[in-house]
C-alpha cells in the first residue's frame, strides 16, 4: 500500500477517504476548510492512496481539539481503515508512521480517545491494548483516553475537569460538535429541521474554535448529543434515528 500525506498544496486534488468525492458536496468542503485551518497547528493527514476510508490524521496535543491535559504528546484524531482495506495491516502501517514522526518531533508519545466497550467512530480499546496503549483516563460517562508513551517516567495525558464530568444544564436535547467530521454538515442541519417539525427541543451548539473544544463539557467533541443534561451519545444521527430515538416513526 502506498500512502500520500494531504497538505494545504494538494488538499483540493485529494480525496479525503471519509466523506464523498464531490468537492462541492458540503460535507467534502466543510471537512476540507476545517483542515486548512489546522495544517498550520501541525496537523498531520496520512491517507491511502487509492480511495476509500484508510488513513491516520494527528495533531499536537496542546492544538487538539479535545478537553485534555497531554502537553508534549501526540493526539490521534482518527484512525480509520474499514470497507475492503480492513485485515491487511494498514492500521499497523498508518500508527507505526504517526510513531515514527511523532518520535522524530520529539514527542513524548501518542494519546487516543476510545471506550471500554467498541463505540461508533472510537478507536478499539482491544487494539490500542494489542499496539502497547495504556488506559490513562475515563470520564464519567465511560468515554476514556489512553497513550502510548516512548519511554518510561513521562506524565500521562488526562481529562480536563470540565471533560471528566459531562453534563450541561440545559433541558431538551443539545448537540455539541465541530467540523472535524464531514458528515456534520450534512446531517445536524437534517436533525434540526426534523426537531423542529415534530415539537422536539433541540440546540446545536458548533464549536468553532480550538479554546471552546478544549472547554468543552464533553470528552468527544466531534459530535456529542445530551438530553436534560445527561450525556447520551457520539453516534450521528439522521432523521430517522433521531426519531426513533424519541419513540416517533417516520
Amino acid at each position: 500500500m502506498e500512502y500520500i500525506k494531504v497538505t494545504g498544496d494538494n488538499l483540493e486534488q485529494e480525496h479525503i477517504c471519509c466523506a464523498i468525492s464531490n468537492n462541492k458536496d458540503v460535507q467534502v468542503s466543510s471537512k476540507k476548510a476545517w483542515l486548512a485551518d489546522r495544517f498550520d497547528d501541525g496537523l498531520v493527514f496520512l491517507k491511502s492512496t487509492e480511495r476509500g476510508k484508510c488513513f491516520i490524521e494527528y495533531i499536537p496535543a496542546e492544538n487538539a481539539w479535545v478537553p485534555i491535559e497531554a502537553a508534549g504528546y501526540i493526539y490521534i484524531d482518527c484512525l480509520w481503515v474499514s470497507g475492503s482495506f480492513k485485515g491487511h495491516g494498514y492500521s499497523n502501517d498508518l500508527l507505526n508512521a504517526c510513531i515514527t514522526d511523532s518520535s522524530a518531533k520529539g514527542k513524548l508519545g501518542l494519546c487516543i480517545l476510545s471506550s471500554a466497550k467498541k463505540k461508533p467512530f472510537l478507536a478499539d480499546p482491544k487494539y490500542l491494548k494489542h499496539k502497547g496503549f495504556t488506559l490513562c483516563d475515563e470520564a464519567d460517562n465511560g468515554i476514556q483516553l489512553w497513550y502510548l508513551p516512548f519511554s518510561a517516567g513521562v506524565k500521562a495525558p488526562a481529562f480536563k475537569a470540565c471533560a471528566k464530568h459531562p453534563h450541561t444544564d440545559e433541558n431538551g436535547y443539545v448537540l455539541y460538535y465541530t467540523s472535524q467530521c464531514p458528515f456534520n454538515a450534512k446531517y445536524v442541519p437534517v436533525v434540526e429541521q426534523t426537531a423542529k417539525e415534530n415539537g422536539i427541543p433541540f440546540k446545536a451548539v458548533h464549536i468553532e474554535s480550538k479554546e471552546a473544544a478544549q472547554n468543552a463539557p464533553t470528552p468527544i467533541t466531534t459530535y456529542a448529543l445530551f438530553y436534560n443534561g445527561e450525556y447520551l451519545t457520539n453516534e450521528q444521527m439522521n432523521d430517522t434515528k433521531f426519531l426513533k430515538l424519541n419513540g416517533v416513526k417516520k
